[in-house]
């Protein structure tokens, strides 16, 4: 590892790197930016998600020796986004650079970005993979398509007009990141979007190219929840916050419990020769856990509920259920008796019941610290 010079004078510059099963990496990195910035004044936080790889004991021992490297452990939360937002409200340098551990962002460029920012050019320099001199030829041709894509909906819907809103590799001002920090949302990986929908036209932008690196440890985290969350938090700013962004992975949910219903009502119909009613209640029993089961893994991941919280967690769901599908009845009914349309009064009592659903889910089953579902300490 390249010797890395005492860290004695004021910081100047702090790169966050969120952190998950990272061990391999994280030695590399830090040899890489003793390198790069071996001419300045910097520390490096690590933001780990408990990694069951032991990634934040590997960032302990190497800060035994270089005391510009720091580790913060996070239990019981999950996602780059709010781990990135830790680790910028913990920095101590002027400036803040968030880049990945897995080695496929250049470090060699931060050098330059920081000049941007000396010399108040700009408020916030991206790493753009999309315009001259960039370049992705590492990825894959689907993963060059839904990069494309994610960035033209990220334009549509939220007017912005930088080449690449879905960078995870750009440097800003630590007061900037103060001042914007209350704002953002911890849920999801697309910080720098949220960073420039929330400042609303009000930060100057420089962008630099860079090519995209290979990945040379562990395994990307790139999956079907990441782009669930995506589209939440497109949603959520499109309409100004006024859908949540986990709304979205719950509704997904709800229409898979619909498929789930249907398939164990027509097996206890067809196969088990059960009677409607009996046949009805296993299907709707059945859907709510798998509906359970799913949101306790994806939309709620970061407030899983385990083993005594996940059972009363279950028990409290079937409640809010039965609660919500008795508002979806009560509502159609009242609608289709003032304007008898069929399918306005059926939508408006779905909405009902999973708008319910949804907010009753959020503030009692999975609402981090609640003692009803955890029990008491």
């Amino acid at each position: 590892m390249a010797k890395s010079t005492p860290h004695i004078g004021n910081t100047e510059l702090t790169v966050v790197v969120p952190t998950y099963d990272e061990r391999e990496n994280v030695p590399l990195l830090v040899n890489r930016l003793a390198i790069a910035l071996h001419e300045i004044e910097w520390e490096v936080i690590f933001v780990d998600d408990d990694s069951k790889d032991n990634t934040a004991t590997i960032i302990r021992e190497i800060g035994k020796s270089n005391p510009r490297v720091r580790c913060i452990r996070r239990i019981g939360r999950r996602g780059l986004a709010g781990a990135c937002i830790e680790g910028m409200l913990a920095a101590q340098g002027d400036y803040i650079a968030i880049m990945d551990a897995d080695l496929q962002h250049d470090e060699t460029l931060l050098n330059a970005m920081l000049d941007i920012l000396r010399i108040n050019k700009a408020d916030i320099v991206i790493g753009s993979r999309y315009i001259a001199d960039a370049s992705v030829e590492n990825f894959s041709e689907n993963r060059k398509r839904g990069s494309r894509l994610a960035i033209r909906l990220a334009q549509w819907l939220l007017g912005l007009t930088v080449s690449d809103p879905m960078s995870g590799f750009f440097m800003l001002r630590r007061e900037t990141a103060n001042s914007i920090a209350p704002k953002l949302s911890n849920q999801g990986f697309k910080l720098l979007m949220d960073i420039l929908v929330s400042s609303r036209g009000a930060l100057r932008i420089s962008e630099l190219p860079y090519s995209f690196g290979t990945r040379l440890h562990g395994v990307s985290k790139l999956d079907s929840r990441i782009v669930i969350e995506f589209i939440g938090l497109l949603i959520a700013r499109a309409t100004g916050n006024i859908v949540p962004i986990r709304f979205f992975g719950f509704s997904l949910v709800g229409a898979s419990g619909l498929v789930v219903h249907l398939i164990v009502l027509r097996l206890a119909l067809a196969s088990l020769e059960l009677n409607f009613i009996i046949a009805q209640t296993c299907a709707t029993v059945m859907a709510m856990t798998s509906n359970f089961a799913l949101n306790n893994v994806f939309t709620y991941r970061d407030q899983r509920l385990n083993g005594l919280a996940a059972a009363r967690g279950l028990i409290g769901f079937y409640a809010v259920c039965a609660v919500g599908a008795l508002s979806n009845v009560g509502i159609a009914n009242w609608i289709y008796a003032n304007s008898p349309v069929w399918w306005l009064a059926g939508l408006a009592g779905s909405l009902t019941g999973a708008v319910w659903n949804y907010v009753i889910s959020t503030e009692i089953i999975w609402k981090v610290g609640s003692t009803w579902v955890r029990g008491r300490n």
